[in-house]
């Protein structure tokens, strides 16, 4: 740890977003020294932050287990005057129409923590559709969002972002090499249309959405494709990249970009 880090250092702050991390990962109430023991903490030490988040009203403790579990309330305050909620707004409709007109299903992403968020996705009216749930984290390098989201950062800004990224630094030099220029690749085409590096089966097709000069993307458009649909009911692949670009469009004009 660096003297800024140990000068700036909350450890009562920590612990109480430690306890808001690892509740948000769990699918179950936990008990006091269940999330001691998830946090690496004892369950002394955890004692009054649990009493101040429950008080708060952050989380909320069963009456008859003693248990917590998260409460609705972060996820109240994470869409209170949020940019996310405007840019979901506009491309809920022009999604649909997409979704509809392709019968395929299509989504929203943004850059997030160095990760990969979908904020909005739009599920194919076909009996047999890929759905991807929304607030879902993917890793950049790994994603058709990411690599487009990656392609039209500054480049600045993109050398740092790799430079942190667990998966881009385990890559060996010609590796490195050949994603950046992948990503160039990306640049050039205006789009990304490769089978799915994480999903077997899957056909992805990526578009930016709010280019402006130098200054990266606003979000990412992306058609997740099922391989085995019907011959007879599949749509061309140059229709549908027509399609999402003036999807974008819609979305675009509806945000002012």
């Amino acid at each position: 740890m660096n003297e800024k880090e140990s000068k700036y250092q909350a450890p009562a702050l920590d612990k109480g977003l430690d306890i808001l991390e690892y509740l948000s990962a769990q699918s179950i109430p936990l008990s006091q020294t269940e999330i001691a023991i998830g946090i690496e903490k004892t369950p002394n030490e955890i004692y009054r932050m649990l009493m101040s988040l429950e008080s708060r009203g952050y989380i909320l403790r069963d009456e008859v287990s003693g248990k917590y579990r998260l409460s609705l309330k972060l996820f109240y305050l994470s869409h209170r005057h949020s940019p996310i909620d405007e840019l979901r707004k506009a491309a809920q409709f022009p999604l649909e129409e997409l979704a509809n007109t392709i019968r395929q299903s299509c989504h929203l992403s943004i850059l997030y923590m160095n990760q990969v968020m979908v904020i909005i996705h739009a599920k194919s009216p076909g009996p047999i559709a890929l759905s991807i749930e929304e607030g879902n984290l993917f890793p950049l390098p790994l994603t058709a969002s990411g690599k487009v989201l990656l392609a039209y950062m500054p480049e600045a800004e993109r050398n740092t972002t790799l430079k942190n990224n667990t998966i881009y630094k385990k890559y060996q030099k010609t590796q490195q090499e050949d994603f950046i220029s992948s990503l160039e690749d990306i640049q050039q085409t205006g789009s990304y249309f490769k089978n799915s590096d994480s999903v077997s089966g899957v056909t992805d097709l990526s578009v930016p959405i709010g280019i402006s000069g130098n200054n990266g993307i606003i979000a990412c458009l992306t058609i997740s494709m099922l391989n085995a649909i019907n011959v007879d009911q599949a749509i061309e692949n140059d229709v549908i990249l027509a399609e999402a670009q003036k999807c974008v469009k819609k979305i675009e004009q509806r945000i002012g970009v």
